[in-house]
């Protein structure tokens, strides 16, 4: 691991400073302004819940503090009698976007990232919107890093509980891409850099409890796990 001086919105320079991974202990990848999220992105999982995919995206907010980072805990509230895992391919953005086109979407961002859109299903269902169920502190694990250098294109992305996979789909699976989102998401609020773009998760989403472990792993970029306990 090499430390950089300074803040990564820019040039990248290095102190020298180096460290063996197993010697650090990682954190959220970046803290955002806020986390821009995406429901029904992927045909199947809409389908699972119970719908079609929108022909628009439909996008929600997540708090930034419900960012936590690898090995965190992810606490189950008391008042949730089910809490769900959802893998999702993160997006970080790099500079600012506000009315950006498709085409000069993707020049907007700093790197990728693997996110946990946790959600208690149960305050979903009864709320009839996002805003209670997906916003509680520790709901958004990110990590392990940033990749910088990545196609978003067509990547695995893998649910684990307990060692038993639980999701298994492509980023090619999504109903809007990488840089359809931004664009749209930029047509709304402006994104700053450091905010996050969850991009949506395929089927298999399902309850976790306290005293599991959550894997979540991308293609190219790594795995994200959180145990998982009660609040």
């Amino acid at each position: 691991m090499a430390a950089i001086d300074g803040h990564p919105f820019g040039s990248i320079n290095f102190t020298g400073d180096r460290w063996a991974l197993p010697d650090v202990r990682l954190v959220a990848p970046i803290l955002p302004s806020k986390v821009v999220a995406v429901g029904k992105n992927y045909a199947d999982h809409a389908r699972e819940m119970g719908g079609e995919a929108p022909s628009s995206p439909v996008i929600f907010l997540k708090p930034s503090t419900s960012v936590i980072g690898p090995g965190d805990l992810i606490r189950v509230p008391p008042e949730s009698t089910r809490v769900d895992h959802e893998a999702e391919l993160a997006v970080v953005i790099g500079r600012p976007a506000r009315d950006v086109s498709r085409a000069d979407a993707l020049a907007h961002v700093l790197g990728y990232t693997a996110a946990n859109d946790v959600t208690a299903r149960d305050q979903q269902k009864a709320d009839g919107q996002f805003t209670r169920a997906k916003g509680h502190d520790s709901f958004c694990p990110l990590g392990p890093w940033l990749e910088t250098v990545l196609d978003p294109s067509d990547l695995r992305l893998t649910a684990a509980v307990n060692g038993d996979m639980r999701q298994d789909g492509r980023t090619s699976q999504m109903v809007h891409d990488v840089a359809t989102l931004i664009a749209f998401m930029s047509s709304v609020m402006t994104l700053l850099p450091g905010d996050v773009v969850l991009t949506g998760t395929p089927a298999g989403v399902g309850p976790i409890a306290p005293g599991d472990t959550v894997t979540i792993g991308i293609e190219g970029i790594g795995e994200l796990t959180n145990p998982v306990v009660a609040k």
